[in-house]
């Protein structure tokens, strides 16, 4: 049969079956060949990911402070970025001396009023350990020189500082770089306009009392935590540099209620009354009523005034009570 002439229809009127082609054609590849012209090396498969780039080490911090809402507060914030981990908690300047020496961190925050031992005494013992950062509300101008002296990395007060600049001074603590709140700079500022170390006396409520008989801390691979620090107790009164005492003040002339005394320490150390509210719970409205029952019961019309007779510092006045 010629090649142009179709097949005939069989009975049922479908064309003959045609045979099929003795070479079929190849199948379709399901990928592209490679091009010999393409030396570049292939990238590796999504599905196959190569091993995970190792997570940098958390900067790793240990926070002393004898409030636990304070400790807690550090601890939420500053667990709470990716580099940082808070590792350990102190109450006072002797569980943050142990602390610091089972942890070795990167940076202390340490305060510098707490019962027991306090963070000025405990200060030279954590230094040789670890970089340690100020973070209190002390701002009297000789404790910063205090702290600063004894090795301090910085110095915050708290309300002078936001929480983005508190966690950009503990990671720059730890590199070496220092950073300063208004008042501990100010302070520093006032020493270099008078070109002369201020005056070196009595610390407030004999902070750094502990120095004057604390042996210096054992080394680190044979300390015995729990009696490193064991003969730092403050003595109140006493100077951390001269070694002097003096006559510790009488608060219980003054008659106060036992939340009228937590406000007066509170004030002594540099509390706003936003600060003493937040602190105790209270409103504001709360503390301005307590300072003027204790103004009343220290003969006192100012801060500062008041003060002085708590912390027993205020000249005697014989024609006056105190």
């Amino acid at each position: 049969m010629p090649d142009d002439v179709s097949p005939a229809p069989d009975r049922y009127g479908a064309a003959a079956h045609r045979p099929a082609p003795q070479h079929p054609s190849p199948p379709i590849p399901l990928t592209p060949a490679p091009d010999p012209r393409n030396t570049a090396i292939p990238s590796p498969s999504p599905f196959f990911p190569g091993p995970a780039a190792p997570a940098a080490e958390r900067l790793r911090v240990v926070v002393a402070d004898d409030n636990p809402v304070v400790r807690a507060g550090l601890g939420v914030l500053l667990s709470g970025r990716a580099d940082i981990q808070v590792v350990a908690e102190a109450a006072d300047g002797r569980e943050a001396y142990e602390r610091t020496l089972e942890h070795r961190p990167d940076v202390v925050l340490l305060d510098v009023r707490m019962p027991g031992v306090d963070g000025i005494s405990a200060l030279p013992h954590l230094v040789g350990i670890a970089p340690v950062l100020m973070l209190t509300y002390s701002r009297e101008s000789e404790i910063v020189h205090e702290a600063l002296r004894l090795g301090a990395g910085g110095y915050l007060v708290h309300g002078e500082f936001t929480a983005n600049q508190l966690v950009q001074a503990v990671r720059d603590t730890k590199d070496g770089r220092a950073n300063f709140t208004v008042t501990a700079a100010d302070a520093l500022l006032a020493h270099m306009r008078h070109g002369t170390p201020p005056q070196r006396g009595p610390l407030p409520e004999g902070l750094g009392s502990a120095l004057a008989t604390a042996p210096a801390p054992p080394p680190p691979h044979t300390a015995e935590p729990s009696e490193s620090l064991s003969q730092l107790q403050p003595v109140v009164g006493q100077s951390s540099v001269s070694g002097g005492s003096v006559s510790s003040p009488n608060r219980q002339q003054y008659g106060l209620s036992s939340r009228e005394v937590e406000v007066m320490d509170l004030i002594a150390s540099g509390m706003s009354n936003q600060q003493i509210a937040a602190t105790c719970f209270i409103s504001e409205k709360t503390v301005k009523n307590h300072i003027n029952r204790i103004f009343t019961k220290l003969h006192s019309a100012t801060r500062s005034e008041a003060i002085a007779h708590w912390l027993g510092t205020a000249p005697r006045n014989p024609g006056r009570q105190p």
